[in-house]
């Protein structure tokens, strides 16, 4: 797939269809990631692919399975969601969180060795190493779709991170900045509708 089509047609994926993906895709998607740029040119990250659903149950567990509608409209209060597009988005993917990841394909948790405290930084260089990694999120992300497969993120609250670790054993030195579920996307998945930018308002030549 070209690339610009990529970029254009990804999306968050939050409904998948019950197929799995081959191991030379995964490889191939994961082998994406690792092509991002890195602020110490090591890459050092690691890349767990979970795809056996015992160990899917076990590591989603401590995710909250729905929402109600009043808790529903009270986080849109208390995030002071007041736009509609957003809190459209919000109501379609907060309610989905558990089952987004329970019904892809496979998880993929992306992992970045630390060689600094990331949570406490002295200064935003720390940060550098925590920024590569997103480069390589979002090749996982544009790779995916081009191999006709959809993605969804989370973001591990409270000690879920902690919880991920001792269930995938990973070292206490390794940091896990999100969830990534992946699969092929329902036909009739739900595509929110996204905010349209006018891209000459936001582009600034020479000052703001």
């Amino acid at each position: 797939m070209e690339l610009y089509k990529a970029i254009n047609i990804r999306r968050t994926v939050r409904d998948f269809e019950n197929e799995s993906i081959s191991t030379e895709v995964l490889e191939k998607i994961i082998e994406a990631a690792f092509k991002a740029p890195t602020n110490d040119h090591m890459r050092d990250w690691h890349f767990i692919i979970v795809r056996d659903k015992h160990v899917t149950a076990k590591l989603l567990d401590i995710i909250p399975k729905g929402i109600s509608d009043d808790d529903m409209e009270a986080l849109i209060k208390d995030w002071n969601l007041n736009d509609s597009i957003q809190q459209e988005c919000y109501r379609n993917a907060v309610p989905k969180q558990y089952r987004m990841l329970f019904d892809a394909s496979a998880i993929i948790i992306p992992l970045l060795k630390q060689k600094t405290d990331i949570l406490h930084p002295d200064n935003i260089s720390h940060l550098n190493g925590f920024a590569s990694i997103w480069c390589s999120i979002e090749n996982i992300f544009l790779s995916a779709t081009a191999e006709g497969y959809g993605c969804n993120l989370r973001i591990p609250l409270g000690n879920e991170a902690e919880y991920a670790r001792n269930i995938l054993n990973f070292p206490d030195y390794y940091f896990m900045p999100c969830f990534i579920g992946i699969g092929k996307p329902k036909s009739n998945a739900v595509s929110v509708k996204q905010k349209e930018i006018n891209i000459k308002e936001r582009i600034h030549w020479n000052k703001f």
